[in-house]
């Protein structure tokens, strides 16, 4: 007899599931949709009612590109924008700055001022749309571009709806485009809490990623161990600076992966929504139901296609999607088939969307609640990623803290080894990846990927020269100096930015200003 599969998590996959692998107290466990513990989802009726959103990544170039790409979503159906920032513009620089040489517009759009803002979502109604920003240690700089572009065009704060991703902590861990020490970036993700339950009330003020680490080589169980324990930190933070939790937690959000792995995935969402629902009831005191709701946005794992025989890659991410809305997504980005070669083709992106569509309206998966409750299998892997997150996230919380453990390098550690295990199972050919290590061809057909115009670097070099000519330069020294002095002392620092990006100062000069008073993050730092 054949020796068990493991799972991505390290528990053994049992050939075949009885009654006698369920916990014995499964219907606490459970609950009901939309009740506490939330495994079966955070609302009563799920996609019943409507479906999750549909959203795509999508940035690239010139904001002036990438607002004609967001229309073209738009009219193909997709119900949220979600942004793709530069590397430049990621990490607090201007596109004429010569660290940003070579990066322009490459990875996702480059976004220098509120003029480059305006560009971006010219013609697009801000009120209507949900628009998720992949930003981190800039990311309330970009929020405020966000609103003051909204408010010109006569949409208040109050009406906008979306998500930064404001996630520094698995900067750290995976990533790398952090700016500032742990210290000052959890500050002004505090700040960014603060200031938007005033000015800016719907929208989601972070987005705590697994996505991330997992695309860097975490299993499922790290995967949700160690955002939820991230997650902690930023509820403590938030605390710290004198928000309750009730007024801050219903707008926290997640951000996690879907594998090819469907059964274990399911179970994975289900398991981190058991997990954060009673750690906020039972550690943090949270009272309002909403606090305690684990509302996630899902991203197909684009560490997982290939560029061998991408046109395989369809199928792969249909599977993702599907896990991803079995296990109760909020809202959804179906990778390319094509984003292993470069960015997204028109075609590609739209093919993307057009997955999502088939799996809301053209099966049944919308027509009941949580179809896997129950199910011996599923409901046995959450029951086994639980209690091996929940393990994990005990090894982070004996370090003192995720920012802690950070420290010491447990969870970069952690994550580098599951990396390394699943490198060498696909180069054993232990874990088939077709057309990679097995169902290959000889000769592969010709792809055109989409290029960026290598002119672009120059071009929005004069965007700002004019930008700096034009605008009233002692409005913007006092706009920064008002920032410094802010930044300096314990004042909510959101509200002198957005005075300063109003008279036009720029991401590079905001960021800049922070770096004069809090310094840059180097990895041999001590935090």
């Amino acid at each position: 007899m054949s020796e068990p599969r493991s799972s991505e998590s390290g528990f053994p996959i049992k050939g075949v599931y009885t009654a006698a692998d369920l916990p014995e107290d499964l219907d606490s466990r459970l609950g009901g949709p939309g009740e506490f513990p939330y495994a079966r989802g955070v609302y009563p009726t799920m996609y019943t009612s409507r479906p999750w959103t549909m959203r795509q990544y999508a940035g690239f170039g010139t904001a002036t590109e990438s607002n004609a790409r967001y229309h073209q979503l738009l009219r193909a159906g997709t119900m949220g924008l979600s942004v793709a920032f530069d590397l430049p513009t990621q990490m607090g620089y201007d596109s004429d700055d010569p660290i940003a040489h070579g990066e322009v517009g490459k990875v996702g759009v480059a976004i220098d001022s509120i003029d480059d803002m305006r560009l971006l979502f010219d013609g697009i109604p801000l009120d209507k749309v949900s628009t998720s920003m992949t930003i981190n240690a800039p990311g309330s700089v970009l929020l405020l571009l966000y609103q003051l572009v909204a408010e010109e065009n006569g949409v208040a704060g109050s009406a906008l709806n979306g998500t930064i991703q404001n996630d520094i902590l698995k900067e750290y861990i995976a990533r790398g485009t952090y700016i500032f020490p742990p210290k000052p970036s959890l500050r002004l993700v505090a700040d960014t809490f603060g200031y938007c339950r005033k000015e800016v009330p719907k929208w989601n003020t972070i987005s705590i990623s697994g996505y991330h680490m997992a695309e860097a080589g975490a299993s499922p169980a790290q995967e949700i161990a160690f955002t939820l324990a991230n997650g902690v930190e930023y509820v403590r933070a938030a605390l710290a600076a004198g928000l309750a939790v009730d007024d801050f937690a219903p707008r926290l959000s997640f951000f996690f992966v879907a594998r090819t792995t469907l059964l274990e995935e399911v179970a994975k969402f289900r398991a981190a929504r058991r997990i954060w629902a009673r750690l906020m009831r039972d550690d943090f005191g949270a009272r309002n139901p909403k606090s305690m709701m684990l509302r996630f946005h899902t991203q197909t794992a684009g560490v997982q296609l290939t560029a061998q025989q991408p046109e395989v890659n369809l199928v792969r991410v249909a599977v993702q999607g599907l896990g991803a809305v079995l296990g109760g997504t909020q809202s959804l980005h179906t990778n390319s088939f094509d984003e292993a070669i470069a960015l997204p083709t028109e075609k590609a992106a739209r093919l993307a969307l057009r997955t999502q569509q088939v799996l809301a309206y053209e099966t049944d998966l919308t027509a009941t609640v949580d179809p896997f409750a129950g199910s011996y299998v599923v409901e046995a892997m959450t029951a086994e990623i639980e209690a091996a997150a929940t393990e994990l996230m005990e090894r982070v919380a004996d370090h003192g803290s995720a920012v802690d453990a950070i420290e010491a390098g447990f969870q970069k550690r952690e994550i580098e080894q599951s990396a390394y295990r699943i490198a060498q199972e696909i180069d054993s050919g232990e874990r088939v990846v077709v057309g990679l290590n097995r169902f290959t061809v000889d000769e592969e057909e010709p792809y055109e990927p989409l290029r960026v115009d290598p002119t672009i670097e120059a071009a929005q070099a004069e965007r700002l020269a004019r930008l700096r000519a034009e605008r009233d330069a002692g409005a913007v020294e006092r706009g920064l100096a008002e920032l410094r002095a802010a930044a300096e002392g314990t004042e909510n620092v959101l509200y002198p930015m957005r005075e300063a990006l109003r008279a036009r100062a720029t991401v590079g000069e905001v960021c800049g200003t922070l770096r004069q008073v809090w310094g840059l993050y180097r990895p041999s730092d001590r935090f």
